[in-house]
């Protein structure tokens, strides 16, 4: 891993780093209604909680209490999710930071990588006049998907292997980021938006930001 500058890529996690965050309430909605679909009128505020963020045991155990097919569940709440976060980016509560701008001045190719679905982040693109990157991946709406997002590299190894690079840096704003970062031998500069006030991380990544700015003098 490389703490020098003159990086020569530079990829970027999504929510919280080049957009604002969906608000948990909106997801939480967003499960209920998956819920519903599945035919699941009232669950347990607990159910509701894992299937924001399950990993594989949870989502089947989750699924096996309400009779359901793990798959079948993790569908409808993939969709509930993607429509969700695209009422969000059509009304204007999600939205890019102000400091989006600075990635057309960067001279090194760029990326994203993101937990959130894959057509999410597309949607992000199209609605947030993010444009130009190299590369992006978001997370397949599927079970292996679960298995595949951050903090396993899976898909920032493979936005890397795309751009055929040596010395990127990979932007984010959660512990899961960073981890992603240092399992695939990379730097990680950390950006504390406001959300992210207080936030500890349990390792110190090569940089620590508050504005994509900064980003100018580390390529």
């Amino acid at each position: 891993m490389s703490t020098g500058t003159a990086y020569d890529a530079v990829v970027f996690d999504n929510d919280g780093v080049l957009t604002t965050p969906t608000d948990r309430d909106v997801l939480v909605e967003a499960m209920h209604e998956a819920f519903e679909t599945v035919g699941v009128t009232e669950p347990p505020a607990d159910h509701v909680d894992i299937l924001l963020s399950p990993d594989v045991p949870s989502l089947r155990g989750v699924a096996a209490e309400h009779a359901i097919g793990p798959h079948e569940l993790w569908t409808a709440r993939e969709e509930a999710a993607i429509a969700a976060q695209l009422a969000e980016l059509r009304s204007g509560r999600k939205r890019g930071y102000d400091d989006i701008a600075t990635l057309e001045s960067l001279s090194v190719p760029t990326g994203i990588v993101s937990n959130n679905q894959h057509e999410t982040i597309g949607n992000i693109l199209d609605h947030c006049n993010l444009e130009g990157f190299d590369v992006w991946y978001g997370r397949e709406p599927t079970i292996e998907g679960i298995e595949r997002k951050k903090p396993t590299p899976y898909y920032l190894e493979q936005a890397l292997a795309d751009l055929g690079v040596t010395n990127p840096l990979y932007v984010g704003d959660s512990r899961v980021d960073i981890a992603a970062a240092d399992a695939a031998g990379i730097d990680a500069a950390f950006i504390r938006r406001d959300h992210r006030a207080g936030y500890e991380l349990p390792t110190e990544p090569a940089h620590e930001i508050e504005t994509l700015s900064t980003l100018t003098g580390l390529v």
